[in-house]
C-alpha cells in the first residue's frame, strides 16, 4: 500500500534478488532506473530507455552489473518520494548508525516539463548524509562486463568493457581511487556522487543540493497543473509522475514500461521487452492524462502516433520512441533472468504482428487531436481514409489480437470492435469537417459492425460475449474495454451479462482477474500467468457504467490497496502471495488507477458525460 512515511523494514530478497516492490523509479524524460531498498540501482539503460543497459543486475544478480551505494551490516530500510518529484530518498539503518541516500535523474535548472523538449542533464546523483552515529558506506560500480576507471577531471573517467560507445565521469566530494571503495562517515557527514554521461565537467564543484534542488523544483512546477478531486487522491498524483517517469519528453512517445524481461509468472517464459511505445498504450494514456490536467502530454502523444504512423507510411502496432521499427526480438544467454526465469529477450518479436486494433487506436487518436484543437493536413488524410478503407475488411481476418498471441490466431471480438471504432472516428472527422471520403459507407459500415458484434459473438448457453466474433462462450478480459471505446454501452443488457461473467468465470480473487485462461484460449506459449492489473481497473469502469458505485468504489480501493509502498504497480500480480510479476512499474496498471479514479469522482459528482 502507497505509504509516503512508511516505516523501516527488513531489506528481502528471494532467490538473490530483491522483490519488485522493493524497487524506486527515478528517471529524466529520456531513461530512468530502478533503485533499490538495499542501496543498489539494478536498472539503468543509457543514453536512452531502449539502450542496452550499463546496469542489469535486475536480470542477472552475479553478473548484470550494478551502482551500490550502503552501509555495512545492513539492518532494515526503507523508501519515499520528496512530494510531488521524481527525487527518491532511501534511509538504510546499520548496526552503527542511520544513512540517507538522495537519489535523482538531474533535470536542468528551471526546466519546464510541460515543454515537448529535453530536460535532462545526462547525470545520475547520489547523495548519502549520516543522520545519526557512524556508518561505513560502500561504494560499489560495476557496469555489465566490467568496466575500466582512471584519475581524470577532479574524478573518475569509467570505461565500461561491454558498452566502447559510453565514456562516463564519476565525480565525488571525497577522493575516489577506483570503482569500489568504503567510506567511514559520522553523524553529519556526507558522499556526494555524480555519474555524467555524454558530457564532463572539467574541474566542477559537485553541488548535489544545487542539482537536488533544480530537479525537484521542477517536477513540482509540473505538477502544479494536476487536477483532480477524486477518491485515493495522493496515489492518482503519484500516478501522474510515474506515467510522466515513463515518458520520452522529447518525442511525446511513452514507454510500457521502462524493464524488459521481468517474468510473469517466476520461473516462466512470459518474458519480453516492454520499452517501447505501443500505439494503444498511447490512446489510453492521453485520455486519462488530459483528464487530470495534463493536457500538454496528451497532445504530444498524439502528435507522435500520427508523425510514426506517417513516418510508417503502415500501421505498426508498437515503434521505438523516436518512431522507428523496433529491434528483432533476439535471447541473451548470458543472462540468467530474474529470479532465475530465463530466457531475457531485447526487442520485441510482436512488432510486425497482425493485430487490427490498431485501426482503431490511429483513428480514435485523430480524432482526439482534432478535439483537443489539432488539424489534419490533406496528406494526412488521405492515410486515415486508407486505414478506414482497410477497417472495414480487416475485422473479417485473423489477427494476434490485444494481448499479442503467438500462434496463428483468431477473429477476435476486441479486434473486430476497433475496426469499428477505426469506421466510426473517420467518418465522426469527415462529417464535422467536411473532407473527402466515403464518409456514408464508413458511418453505415460502423453501425453493421457494431450490430454483428452484438449478435455473432454472442453465446446464448454461456450468457455472454465471447473473446471470438465466432461465439463459442470462451472469455476475454478484453471485453471490458468494449465500453471504455465506446462500441457498446456498459449498461447494455449483453454488455452487463458479460461483464458479470468476466468477474465470476476470470476471477483469480480478491478483485483480481486473468486475462483469460489458457485451457480455453490457447496462445502459443507454455504455462499459465498471474492476474493482469489493468482488467481489474476495466471492472470498475464497467461497474461505474452500470451506476452500481458503491461495489466500483470498493474494488478501486483493493486494487489501489495493492500498491508498493512507494505508489508503484507492475502488470500483474499473483494472486497467491500479492507479490509483482511482470513488467515495472508498467504505465497499462498507473493508466487504470488514474481513468478509474476519474471515472468515479464523475459518477459520484453525477456527470453523464
Amino acid at each position: 500500500m502507497y505509504d509516503p512515511d512508511p516505516p523501516f523494514r527488513p531489506v528481502r530478497q528471494r532467490e538473490g534478488y530483491l522483490p519488485l516492490e522493493d524497487l524506486g523509479l527515478i528517471g529524466d524524460g529520456a531513461t530512468a532506473a530502478l533503485v533499490g531498498l538495499d542501496g543498489s540501482i539494478p536498472w539503468m539503460c543509457l543514453p536512452r530507455f531502449d539502450a542496452d543497459p550499463l546496469f542489469c543486475g535486475l536480470l542477472d544478480q552475479a553478473h548484470g552489473g550494478h551502482f551500490t551505494l550502503a552501509p555495512e551490516e545492513l539492518v532494515e530500510a526503507r523508501q519515499r518520494y520528496e512530494p510531488d518529484t521524481g527525487v527518491l530518498i532511501t534511509e538504510l539503518r546499520s548496526a552503527t548508525g542511520l544513512v540517507r541516500i538522495t537519489d535523482a535523474l538531474a533535470l536542468r535548472s528551471g526546466a519546464d516539463l510541460t515543454d515537448d523538449a529535453p530536460a535532462d542533464r545526462a547525470e545520475l546523483v547520489r547523495s548519502a548524509v549520516v543522520l545519526d552515529g557512524n556508518v561505513r558506506l560502500r561504494m560499489d560500480l560495476q557496469p555489465r562486463g566490467g568496466g575500466q576507471a582512471q584519475a581524470l577531471f577532479s574524478g573518475l573517467e569509467v570505461r565500461p568493457s561491454r558498452r566502447p560507445d559510453l565514456r562516463l565521469h564519476l565525480r565525488c566530494n571525497r577522493p575516489l581511487t577506483g570503482l569500489h571503495s568504503t567510506h567511514d562517515l559520522r553523524q553529519g557527514e556526507r558522499l556526494d556522487l555524480v555519474l555524467s554521461w555524454g558530457r564532463f565537467h572539467r574541474h566542477h564543484r559537485v553541488d548535489t543540493d544545487a542539482m537536488l534542488q533544480g530537479t525537484a523544483d521542477a517536477w513540482r512546477r509540473w505538477m502544479q497543473h494536476f487536477h483532480y478531486g477524486g477518491p485515493q487522491e495522493p496515489l492518482v498524483r503519484r500516478s501522474a509522475i510515474t506515467l510522466k517517469l515513463c515518458d520520452d519528453w522529447a518525442n511525446g512517445s511513452l514507454v510500457a514500461a521502462p524493464t524488459s524481461s521481468l517474468p510473469a509468472p517466476i520461473g516462466g517464459i512470459r518474458n519480453w521487452d516492454y520499452r517501447y511505445a505501443w500505439i494503444r498504450d498511447a490512446a489510453f494514456a492521453v485520455f486519462a492524462l488530459r483528464r487530470i490536467g495534463f493536457g500538454g502530454e496528451a497532445d504530444a502523444f498524439l502528435g507522435w502516433v500520427l508523425d510514426a504512423f506517417e513516418y510508417s507510411r503502415r500501421p505498426r502496432i508498437m515503434y521505438a520512441l523516436d518512431g522507428s521499427p523496433v529491434p528483432d526480438e533476439v535471447e541473451d544467454a548470458e543472462m540468467e533472468g530474474y529470479r532465475r526465469s530465463a530466457p531475457v529477450r531485447w526487442g520485441n518479436g510482436a512488432a510486425d504482428q497482425r493485430q487490427h486494433d490498431v485501426y482503431g487506436e490511429i483513428l480514435d487518436c485523430a480524432d482526439q487531436w482534432l478535439r483537443s484543437g489539432g488539424d489534419i493536413q490533406p496528406p494526412l488524410w488521405a492515410s486515415l481514409t486508407k486505414l478506414a478503407d482497410a477497417a472495414e475488411q480487416a475485422w473479417r481476418q485473423p489477427d494476434q489480437g490485444i494481448w499479442e498471441v503467438r500462434n496463428e490466431g483468431r477473429v477476435f471480438t476486441y479486434s473486430a470492435g476497433m475496426c469499428q471504432v477505426a469506421l466510426d472516428r473517420a467518418a465522426t472527422i469527415g462529417e464535422r469537417l467536411g473532407l473527402p471520403g466515403k464518409i456514408a459507407t464508413w458511418r453505415a459500415s460502423a453501425d453493421e459492425l457494431r450490430r454483428l458484434i452484438l449478435e455473432r459473438a454472442w453465446d446464448e448457453e454461456a450468457q455472454t460475449l465471447s473473446v471470438h466474433l465466432d461465439g463459442g462462450g470462451a472469455l476475454d478480459a478484453s471485453l471490458l474495454a468494449l465500453p471504455l471505446r465506446q462500441i457498446i454501452p456498459a449498461d447494455h443488457p449483453r454488455m452487463v451479462a458479460t461483464a458479470t461473467a468476466v468477474a465470476e468465470r476470470l476471477s483469480a480473487g480478491n478483485g483480481l482477474l486473468y486475462r483469460y485462461l489458457h485451457k480455453e484460449s490457447p496462445d502459443g506459449l507454455a504455462g499459465d500467468e498471474g492476474a493482469f492489473v489493468l482488467c481489474s481497473f476495466w471492472l470498475v469502469d464497467n461497474l461505474i457504467g452500470q451506476g452500481r458505485i458503491e461495489e466500483a468504489e470498493e474494488l478501486y480501493a483493493s486494487l489501489c490497496a495493492r500498491a508498493s509502498p512507494l505508489g508503484l504497480l507492475s502488470e500483474q500480480i499473483d494472486p497467491s502471495t500479492g507479490e509483482f510479476m511482470g513488467n515495472f512499474p508498467q504505465a497499462f496498471s498507473h493508466i487504470g488507477i488514474i481513468a478509474s479514479g476519474v471515472n468515479l469522482a464523475r459518477a459520484k459528482a453525477g456527470v453523464t458525460t
